[in-house]
């Protein structure tokens, strides 16, 4: 059995500025895919699980980018192309495995995701499985589902378990040719924004835990919440429920309007509660009397997960003028600034205009003069989430700044775990105060550590407030917008 393993994935901020050209994509062809055996992450986990079962991969192309802006037409047209070109290439296929995201848009075409299935389904005909793991924020349609004959979002955010939904996926295969049935997957939508919800506590562990009740019922493959994403201005923008059946899809609309139904009633326990910087500074003031552990204080409303530029300078600037004693920030991006600190060297004091240069909703720059404690080349293996990947921020260097900690890295990215303190030099049990730029991955590597987790959501493109976004393409109303 030969099972051929792609995908693009790429979660859309339609409100960036600046599309996403392919240069931008962290591109895997080939043997360089096998490479992923071992990892946590979505096409390490097909990988490891055809072999485990005996199934020889086929791998063809793997193109991921961090999120941004609208993809490039031509550079959506050249990776589906590949992609399409490499099933002929290759001989018989008895599967695909596609490695998506579910919240792709591309200039002209708001649904990456089912453009993509179609014609995969159309280049392999109706007899071939084809499968698809996602992330949970994806915006998804029944359209990208018919063309698919199994949907499998991962359960978990932090997404900790994308590896393991990707097994499932490829299992799928297998059990469809040896036991020749067809599956069929509805979906089921409500018109809801879900600001980022974790499933590790609170609203979204409670809700996950009822949706998943759903897959006991005899017959019934999979039920895939997906949270949606709501920093993009499309018409399927919104939360919904996929569920795999093994071929009754009366069964399987009846699971996800019922669940669907769920959420909708319980639509206020989702409800974002936002801080400005200089409350989330006073309220971090207060967790650190009640403990002897990190307080951690996340900046939400700048998270490079979602599409942000990870440069913005609010929580900092409220960091520095309360005068945290005993606090680290790690990270702001500033490829300038890591640069000017690498050319200067260890030792080294210097003034410098640091973050705040994609635009001014994230703050405007700081001026200030650090000591240049330690140096890093940004390559660090991912902890936690997506264990054992490799993650490149570029050039690092860890500056101190009135007695705060400071890291500036060069590359886009949120702080997943506690690898790029350690890359400067920072043991973070030792802080008081650690500050980040994440929504909830992070969670994944902290929550263990921390004594208090504070949310901090100044502006920023992916702040909590989505009302603040202007919708030209929403089908009609949206909670908790209108």
């Amino acid at each position: 059995m030969r099972v051929a393993i792609a995908g693009i994935v790429h979660e859309t901020n339609t409100y960036c500025k600046q599309p996403t050209f392919a240069n931008e994509f962290y591109q895997l062809r080939g043997k360089r895919m096998l490479e992923t055996r071992g990892q946590e992450s979505d096409v390490g986990g097909a990988i490891d699980t055809c072999e485990r079962l005996g199934i020889e991969p086929v791998p063809l192309l793997y193109a991921a980018a961090q999120p941004s802006g609208t993809i490039e037409s031509a550079t959506y047209d050249a990776f589906k192309q590949e992609i399409l070109d490499g099933l002929v290439s290759n001989g018989d296929i008895d599967g695909v495995m596609l490695c998506l995201h579910g919240a792709g848009v591309v200039e002209g075409i708001q649904d990456l995701e089912g453009d993509l299935a179609r014609a995969v389904r159309v280049q392999m005909g109706e007899a071939v499985p084809v499968v698809a793991s996602f992330d949970l924020h994806g915006n998804i349609t029944q359209d990208m589902a018919d063309a698919l004959d199994g949907v499998f979002a991962c359960h978990h955010y932090p997404h900790i378990d994308l590896h393991e939904r990707a097994a499932e996926a490829v299992a799928l295969i297998q059990r469809m040719l040896e036991e020749n049935f067809r599956p069929v997957t509805h979906v089921s939508s409500a018109p809801m924004l879900i600001p980022f919800a974790t499933t590790f506590i609170g609203a979204g562990k409670a809700k996950l835990a009822q949706i998943l009740l759903a897959e006991e019922e005899q017959g019934v493959i999979d039920v895939s919440w997906f949270h949606g994403f709501p920093y993009t201005d499309i018409v399927h923008v919104g939360t919904s429920v996929a569920v795999t059946t093994e071929g009754d899809r009366e069964q399987a609309r009846r699971i996800g309007e019922t669940l669907v139904e769920g959420l909708w009633a319980d639509r206020e326990t989702f409800r974002a509660r936002s801080l400005s910087a200089d409350e989330a500074v006073v309220e971090a003031r207060r967790e650190a009397e009640k403990t002897t552990r990190p307080v951690i204080i996340h900046e939400t409303s700048d998270n490079c997960g979602g599409g942000a530029p990870g440069d913005g300078t609010h929580l900092l600037r409220a960091m520095l003028e309360a005068k945290l004693d005993n606090a680290c920030f790690g990270f702001l991006v500033d490829p300038e600034v890591a640069g000017l600190c690498h050319e200067a060297g260890v030792g080294a004091r210097l003034t410098v205009s640091l973050g705040g240069k994609y635009d001014d909703l994230h703050g405007a720059p700081l001026e200030l003069t650090g000591y240049v404690k330690s140096l890093h080349d940004g390559r660090v293996t991912m902890r936690a989430m997506f264990k054992g990947s490799p993650l490149n921020l570029g050039p690092m260097a860890r500056l101190v700044v009135d007695g705060m900690d400071v890291i500036v890295a060069s590359r886009r990215s949120q702080t997943f775990d506690i690898e790029p303190f350690l890359a400067v030099g920072i043991d973070v049990m030792k802080y008081d105060y650690v500050a980040l730029k994440s929504s909830a991955h992070f969670r994944a590597g902290f929550q263990e550590l921390a004594g208090a987790i504070v949310t901090a959501d100044p502006p920023g493109l992916t702040t909590l407030k989505l009302e603040v976004f202007p919708r030209e393409h929403a089908p009609g109303p949206l909670w908790p917008v209108d």
